[in-house]
């Protein structure tokens, strides 16, 4: 009698499981290997996939290592999904270039690669969901600018010079410098990894050895808020300028030791490429790129519809 209830119990439970919708079989997969999670941004990402794997009945798995630092465990990362037989993946590189033979055995097994966020040095992806960084940095070069008369030493503080999003950041700002706004000299471009404590120490020493810099440039969320940190221990007031809109950013602009920031789409570039992997998976031909959009913002604007939809807690 006991084993009857035992295996009765066990059918039960296997129903209610089914119906439910717990089980996964029919559901394609997707893995997104993100450049972290130490961010507000990557959050605010993995909301956006989230939401759309749920409209388009898609399973999604979003993961990335503990700091953007880590390429060979990102690479890692990747390697264990494809084991997984995935019907697409998302990935968004640390490294441009690493992540490559991984990827064409993910082509020779006819497995669709969106990148996001940061693109890689192949032509493998079907498409990339970013922001166009470079004239998103050549904006911000040109608030930097504004904001201290046209002249002066600037420093600027990057998150690395592996990954996509780091190198164009970098180049659209000094590009846009040297192009348009002659007169401001960059005396220093170092790169934090993205930690907030690394950049603010960065930040700290830079203007220890340029005691005529008028600003700093934080390339993303973490070498913006470290900047901030260091302007702050420093006691000197300088212009500062970020990219991203984490916590510590828009609380920063409000106070006024920030003068404003780039804004990406987050939560659009989590959308998008959950959508053009289920696009690709119905055979439908993808751009090569998606510019899911930037804006600037600062006090004057953070309250705007427009803007108030792409910041993020």
């Amino acid at each position: 009698m006991l084993k009857r209830r035992i295996i009765g119990a066990l059918i039960g439970a296997s129903a209610l499981l089914g119906a439910s919708g717990v089980t996964y079989a029919d559901e394609p997969y997707i893995p997104l290997i993100s450049k972290g999670f130490q961010h507000q941004f990557w959050q605010a990402v993995k909301a956006g996939a989230d939401q759309a794997a749920k409209e388009q009945k898609v399973r999604v798995t979003f993961e990335g290592p503990e700091t953007e630092a880590m390429v060979d465990k990102q690479i890692d990362m990747l390697s264990a999904a494809l084991a997984k037989k995935p019907q697409a993946i998302g990935i968004a590189a640390l490294d441009s270039k690493a992540a490559i033979p991984l990827l064409k055995r993910a082509q020779s097994q006819k497995i669709p690669i969106i990148a996001f966020d940061s693109g890689v040095d192949s032509d493998i992806p079907l498409t990339t969901c970013a922001t166009d960084n470079l004239a998103a940095a050549a904006l911000a070069a040109d608030k930097m600018a504004d904001a201290i008369g046209n002249a002066g030493e600037v420093g600027v503080i990057v998150h690395d010079q592996t990954s996509r999003t780091g190198i164009d950041r970098r180049d659209g700002f000094l590009n846009q410098m040297k192009s348009k706004h002659p007169n401001v000299k960059i005396v220093s471009v170092q790169y934090g990894g993205g930690d907030h404590l690394k950049s603010a120490e960065i930040a700290k020493a830079m203007i220890q050895a340029n005691p005529n810099i008028k600003g700093i440039f934080g390339a993303n969320e973490g070498s913006a808020e470290g900047a901030a940190i260091g302007v702050k221990e420093s006691g000197k007031k300088l212009v500062l300028i970020g990219y991203d809109s984490g916590k510590e950013q828009k609380d920063d602009i409000m106070s006024g030791l920030m003068a404003g920031a780039i804004t990406q789409n987050p939560v659009g570039i989590g959308k998008c490429v959950v959508d053009s992997a289920v696009k690709a998976l119905h055979g439908e031909k993808l751009p090569k790129k998606v510019d899911t959009g930037f804006y600037w913002y600062d006090k004057s604007n953070m309250d705007d519809p427009k803007i108030k939809a792409v910041l993020y807690d």
